[in-house]
């Protein structure tokens, strides 16, 4: 039987993968790692659950000594583009450093294949042709200390590659992830939340009291900036996707993983108003630090090379989902 290791595997993406890896992986044992500092417990729905925190080097180690992991999955990791401006060295530590040790474990208990949660926050603003959106190929600049701290991770874990031929990885770089599990089993739980369907849906159910646009000069058609939003199901998929892939035998791999297609954060607030029914306000207000004008995927190779099949590329599912867990959060 395979064991799998999931790093903050009770967050937000990390405990919809472990559901659709429960469902689907039958003959696989999942092991959940998570200090809950931004996860929920209640969310895991599948496996063993490990309270720990990669920073207690000790018994992670103990953890790779006692169970023949064959694959990990790294979810762990802080993500707020702001804060990383603000508190650099916690972001290059918690997301970098501990890459690291967890490489190390995987070089010295023979962990051979691994999936890495990775952004397109690597691409800054270099996207040539929005209407292409960005190819895995596109020159790397990013523009936050979140952005270069993941791609510092990826240059570690190719070096490595290289290095280990027996070393195989996935690493797959995420649009805006957004939405809710269509079962209402999950869903959104990050604490002060940052992600723009999840603070709407937070002001249509009465949780905040304001949507603020954080700038409205940036070189787009209305001011806003544009994101490729994927639903979090479809994400969840494409990790299940990258473990079959790996479990196969397949070479290493970079994938994108969203729709390919761009909405302004104003068209996703006034979408909002439109499924929701609920007319909300909203402030226009300066930029924040890091964030790039366009984000959008070019996802053509994620379904060539892992036969990803995504089922809920619509942004009204997308924010009923949202807003319907919302209404019912229970964690």
């Amino acid at each position: 039987m395979k064991k799998i290791l999931i790093t903050g595997g009770a967050g937000y993406i990390g405990s919809h993968t472990v559901k659709l890896l429960g469902e689907q992986l039958k003959g696989a044992n999942l092991y959940i790692l998570d200090d809950l500092s931004t996860g929920h417990q209640e969310a895991i729905l599948f496996g063993e659950f490990v309270k720990l925190s990669l920073n207690d080097q000790p018994k992670v180690e103990e953890l790779f000594k006692r169970h023949k992991f064959d694959l990990v999955i790294h979810f762990a990791g802080s993500i707020v583009v702001p804060e990383s401006v603000s508190k650099p060295l916690d972001y290059y530590y918690n997301n970098t450093v501990n890459s690291h040790f967890l490489l190390s474990l995987c070089e010295k208990y023979d962990v051979n294949n691994f999936i890495f949660s990775s952004t397109a926050a690597v691409y800054g603003d270099n996207i040539e042709d929005s209407k292409i959106g960005a190819k895995e190929n596109n020159t790397l600049a990013p523009t936050s200390p979140y952005g270069v701290s993941k791609l510092m991770t990826e240059h570690m874990i190719q070096d490595y590659a290289f290095a280990n031929k027996d070393f195989k990885y996935a690493i797959i770089r995420y649009f805006n992830v957004a939405g809710a599990d269509p079962d209402e089993k999950l869903g959104q739980s990050f604490p002060n939340a940052t992600h723009l369907i999840k603070i709407c849906a937070e002001v249509v159910a009465g949780k905040r009291d304001k949507v603020k646009i954080f700038g409205t000069d940036y070189e787009t058609e209305d001011g806003t900036c544009m994101r490729d939003y994927i639903h979090v199901t479809d994400l969840a998929q494409a990790h299940v996707d990258g473990v079959n892939y790996l479990f196969e035998g397949n070479e290493s791999t970079i994938v994108n993983c969203g729709y390919g297609k761009g909405y302004s954060v104003r068209e996703i607030v006034n979408k909002v108003k439109e499924v929701s029914g609920v007319d909300f306000s909203v402030d226009d207000t300066e930029r924040r630090p890091g964030d790039p004008a366009i984000i959008i995927s070019n996802a053509h190779k994620i379904k060539k090379v892992f036969k990803w099949k995504p089922k809920y590329n619509d942004i009204s599912k997308i924010i009923e989902t949202a807003l319907n867990w919302e209404r019912i959060r229970p964690f």
